[in-house]
């Protein structure tokens, strides 16, 4: 091997030895247990950033656990087409090239996405590799292939014919840059401070009285088309069914009733309604039976039709046609103020609804759309969640899912795009000559039109007998034919060896953020259209933020690149440091510090086998682990503890747990002290203690091999194939269990006697400054007989480990006069110590003179930490995570100084006694 580890080649060669291999491929006629994942599919317009490394880091260590456990596992790769994004990408292309979708037209274009595609839509899938995820590459899904189109076409006929999709004229949420409708839960809402205005709206038969209404959007008044007040307010009740002239308008409009849209302790309790511009109003127009005038057109501006049908003043509409919603709103309150109509303007909190693709202010719009009837699927999909059948992980996120499905609104699945599932409805032209209407290339159908639902095109119309038809323009939206991704992916509607086999799937691992896009859709598409859930267990896992615990964000520059840091550092030490920083519930602050930290356990393991292989060299004596040294047989109580241990995180989705579990034992277990321990029983190549250490060193290191492979998988590889193994590769060798019997509680008692002594006798060289090569006199004084005969059994063990010239162990000894001392609470309670003689070892006035200066330096940090946890205003105003450390370094300030206080007094009585 190598002086040191390089990934460069390594990581490569061995994934290319993987696929070549087909280890990655799985097979329905495998005899293990069935354990299927299906990835979530990344947009092909998206590059690997963190978030990915993180998901298919932890769905990489699942899949290759349970492959190394012997199931029989699939791990569905694939690719999201990404409607909304993937258009505005190619858009964004042609107008470079001074062109335009609208010039192409809808098939040159939807011929141009494609083309990109096949071009670039892969790069996220060769990062994924680079990655190391074992996904069954032969098995890669896009969610507009033509098996998955087949399905899409299926469910959408299915849920038409059960009556659970409708289309409508609705209010919807529409962006007026994409030009395409957005389900509300595509629509994220920031927290702003805009204007509330308050307008004066005078009775029709008494312009003298007025009602005060409050809005945040003046400009919307134009299309009002009633104002209502609470029926029990007596203030307000006896307006009811009076007409107010609605300023800057020619229209009278009436005065109604209305508990559920008036908010008594909000603002004037007179609220105005514009049904085509909000949705609150929208419901309230529904249940008074209100028209809904339309002032603005699909790119937020005022329509001059609109205005027109809204009967506004005819020099305010010229004024006011095509202006943008802000700059209508200028002129609008402009106007009211000149009319001394506006009372009172003043700031006010507000959620801005932002299209979450390109940021641009959301606009209620009243649109043709189609539907899924979400309620009859959402009922099941609750009780699915509330039952067990389905458990989400960690448990917090149930209460989160199951408050969103209760008030879960229908779900509005048309786009008005060009890339995505066309909507299989058609329409007769014939038969719908007047509900049809196209300008430039773009088509529009009225709600009236009657369509016909299909799998396939229609050849001839049932009530008139022609033959041209025209198909609904409308794309769906991305997420529905994702929802049906854990089915169609594996043959649906067919009915394939795949899909009985392998659905229901076993686990889903997936982001918070699209809890509610994504997985509540797949809970009950899966409910609804296989009778089954699609998964058992949903892992969600939080955002990485950056050290500070902020968003990553171009804008920020604290953005860490997956790429980048794989290159620098190795993939085995990102995937490590994700894993390891992977607790449930809490959002992960990376730094490439920490990733720095598990390259040089990379190193650690490196270095470990390198020590392992030149240690192989002579004969290996498999004798029983009862023949065994104590060192042997702690290491394997040691192994097989941790193998428990990580085996049980995993089954609870404790990634961290298992991946620290792992860390420790290495780093601090196996390398720290048992190849240390093994060293003195080494040192002579041709004697029979060394015999019979070198197969537990080998046995034990080749076990932490493959129990850490899923963690790290290309390391693990390399050296696994460079010591004694059974077996082709280490990713299809079986994963280690626990054996009970190399548990021992008495081995674990004893050798933890002697690390400690070892450890503190190394303590005190360290804060005495003596050399390492600088033997020591040493005494121990054990609390009991049992610990004196134990560490007696030892004494050369520690004699070595520890360098001491002289060891002294008894239940009386006594300190030295020129010494120093450390106390120790052996397994069980019992305080021993550790005296190390100093003389001629130490300068005492050199030594007092170090620890003096060391004394006021933490004295000063001290009284300073102090003085800020005293402050009133530092403990109320300071981040809790400051506090904290503040606290921390406050009493571990403290507990050095002690320390070092008690040791600078017996250097003072050394030197006293001395003269």
């Amino acid at each position: 091997m190598d002086k040191s580890y390089d990934p460069t080649h390594v990581e490569s060669r061995w994934y290319r030895y993987w696929l070549d291999q087909g280890y990655f491929t799985a097979s329905v006629s495998d005899k293990g247990e069935p354990y299927s994942m299906v990835i979530p599919p990344p947009n092909i317009t998206g590059s690997l950033h963190m978030g990915h490394a993180l998901n298919n880091t932890l769905q990489d260590i699942l899949i290759r656990w349970r492959r190394m456990q012997g199931c029989n596992t699939l791990w569905v790769p694939g690719t999201d087409h990404a409607g909304i994004a993937t258009q505005n990408v190619v858009e964004k292309q042609l107008i470079a090239e001074g062109t335009s979708r609208d010039k192409l037209g809808r098939d040159l274009f939807t011929a141009r996405v494609w083309e990109w595609k096949a071009q670039s839509g892969g790069t996220i899938i060769e990062q994924l590799k680079r990655l190391g995820s074992s996904c069954d590459w032969s098995r890669l899904r896009f969610t507009m292939d033509e098996g998955l189109s087949k399905a899409v076409r299926e469910v959408f006929v299915r849920l038409y014919e059960d009556g659970l999709i409708y289309r409508g004229k609705r209010l919807i949420n529409w962006c007026p840059r994409c030009l395409t409708a957005l389900s509300d839960i595509e629509v994220e809402h920031e927290d702003t401070t805009g204007k509330l205005y308050h307008i004066q709206y005078p009775l029709a038969d008494d312009p003298s009285t007025h009602l005060t209404i409050a809005t945040t959007r003046p400009e919307t008044m134009l299309g009002d088309t009633a104002v209502a007040v609470h029926p029990e307010d007596p203030r307000y009740n006896r307006f009811i069914g009076k007409k107010i002239k609605l300023p800057l308008t020619n229209r009278q409009i009436p005065v109604v009733g209305d508990a559920i849209l008036v908010d008594r302790a909000f603002g004037t309790v007179a609220v105005k309604i514009t049904p085509a511009h909000d949705f609150n109003d929208f419901e309230a127009g529904l249940r008074h039976n209100l028209a809904r005038l339309a002032i603005f057109d699909q790119h937020a501006r005022m329509d001059a039709s609109g205005l027109r049908d809204a009967q506004v003043e005819e020099t305010l509409r010229e004024r006011l046609a095509s202006q943008p919603t802000q700059k209508a709103r200028m002129l609008v309150v402009e106007a009211l103020d000149s009319r001394g109509l506006v009372t009172k303007t003043e700031d006010h909190a507000m959620a801005l609804g932002k299209c979450y693709r390109c940021k641009t202010v959301v606009e209620p719009y009243l649109s043709p759309q189609w539907f899924v009837k979400i309620q009859p699927l959402a009922d099941p999909a609750i009780k699915a969640v509330e039952s067990g059948e389905i458990r989400l992980i960690p448990e917090q996120w149930t209460n989160n899912y199951l408050g969103w499905m209760r008030d879960i609104k229908d779900w509005c699945i048309s786009r008005q795009i060009w890339w995505g599932h066309r909507i299989p409805a058609w329409y007769c032209k014939h038969c719908h000559e007047g509900a049809i209407t196209q300008t430039g290339k773009t088509l529009a159908i009225t709600s009236d039109a009657k369509p016909i639902v299909a799998r396939t095109a229609p050849t001839h119309c049932q009530d008139c007998g022609q033959h041209d038809f025209i198909q609904d323009p409308d794309v769906l939206d991305t997420w529905f034919s994702s929802a049906l991704w854990p089915f169609s992916t594996l043959g649906w509607p067919d009915q394939t060896p795949e899909l009985s086999k392998y659905y229901p799937t076993s686990t889903l691992v997936t982001g918070f953020d699209i809890l509610f896009f994504w997985v509540a859709r797949m809970i009950m598409m899966g409910l609804k259209v296989m009778g089954q859930r699609p998964f058992k267990n949903v892992y969600i896992h939080a955002l990485v933020r950056d050290a500070e615990g902020q968003k990553m964000s171009k804008s920020k520059g604290n953005v860490i690149d997956p790429l980048n840091v794989m290159d620098k550092y190795g993939t085995d030490a990102l995937r490590f440091t994700l894993a390891a920083m992977a607790s449930p519930g809490r959002d992960i602050k990376l730094s490439e510090d920490r990733i720095e930290g598990y390259r040089n356990f990379a190193n650690k393991l490196w270095n470990a086998a390198r020590f392992i292989l030149m240690n192989l060299e002579r004969p290996r004596e498999a004798g029983p682990v009862s023949a065994r040294s104590s060192a042997d047989r702690w290491i394997l109580n040691r192994l097989h503890r941790t193998i428990g241990g990580v085996n049980a995180s995993l089954e609870a989705y404790r990634f961290d747990e298992a991946a620290n579990s792992l860390y420790h034992f290495i780093w601090h277990e196996y390398c720290d002290w048992y190849l240390e321990l093994a060293k003195p029983a080494l040192a002579d190549k041709e004697s029979r203690e060394a015999s019979l250490t070198r197969p537990t060193l080998v046995e034990t290191f080749e076990t932490v091999l493959r129990l850490l492979h899923p963690f790290m998988p290309f390391i693990t590889e390399e050296i696994w194939q460079s010591i004694p193994h059974r077996g082709e590769s280490i990713m299809v060798s079986e994963y280690p269990t626990q054996n009970p019997a190399l548990l021992n509680d008495a081995i674990e008692t004893e050798m933890a006697s002697v690390t400690s002594v070892v450890s503190e006798t190394r303590n005190i060289r360290g804060s005495q400054g003596i050399a390492p090569s600088r033997l020591l006199k040493v005494a121990v004084a054990t609390p009991t007989a049992a610990f004196q005969t134990t560490l007696k059994t030892h004494e050369q063990l520690i004699s070595s480990l520890a360098r001491i010239s002289e060891l002294s162990i008894g239940m009386d000894v006594k300190p030295y006069r020129n010494g120093a001392s450390s106390s120790i609470v052996f397994p069980g309670g019992g305080v021993g110590a550790v005296y190390v003689d100093l003389t001629g070892l130490i300068d005492i006035e050199k030594e007092t003179s170090r620890i003096e200066k060391r004394v006021k330096e933490l004295t000063a940090q001290m009284d300073q930490d102090q003085k800020k946890l005293s402050n009133a205003d530092f403990l109320a105003k300071v981040p809790a995570e400051i506090l904290q450390k503040t606290r921390a370094r406050h009493q571990e300030c403290l507990l050095e100084r002690e320390k070092l206080s008690g040791e600078l007094q017996r250097l003072r009585e050394t030197a006293e006694g001395g003269s």
